[in-house]
């Protein structure tokens, strides 16, 4: 996989998390519960990072081991197979605790690449 390649999957990740935080702000846990629209939004953007996170060369995930790659993939697979069970008192801990890391990590990352955010 190309840098190209990989900084594409980067700002997916980024764009689809920031619309992720985006649509949370406001909300309680259970808005969660109550509106599905939001639910399910929420659980396909997530996916779309994980998706986007699996995709990252080695390369480029060695060099950024503050990224927990190998938990971002598995909640894509975990949201995608397990769809019939997913915890959403865990959604919403990892969009309220961890997703703003993540997003502070990948801005960092893609400035580092030159590329505007």
């Amino acid at each position: 996989m190309s840098q190209h390649e990989d900084v594409v999957r980067l700002r997916h990740m980024l764009d689809h998390a920031l619309e992720v935080a985006e649509m949370v702000q406001g909300k309680t846990r259970s808005d969660l519960d109550k509106d599905r629209q939001l639910n399910l939004a929420i659980v396909r953007l997530l996916e779309i990072v994980g998706e986007a996170a699996s995709s990252v060369s080695n390369k480029t995930r060695h060099l950024h081991p503050s990224i927990p790659w190998q938990e971002i993939s598995g909640l894509r697979n975990r949201l995608v197979h397990g769809y019939h069970a997913v915890d959403f008192d865990i959604v919403w801990e990892i969009v309220q605790r961890d997703l703003p890391k993540l997003i502070a990590d990948l801005l960092v990352m893609l400035r580092a690449h030159n590329i505007s955010v």
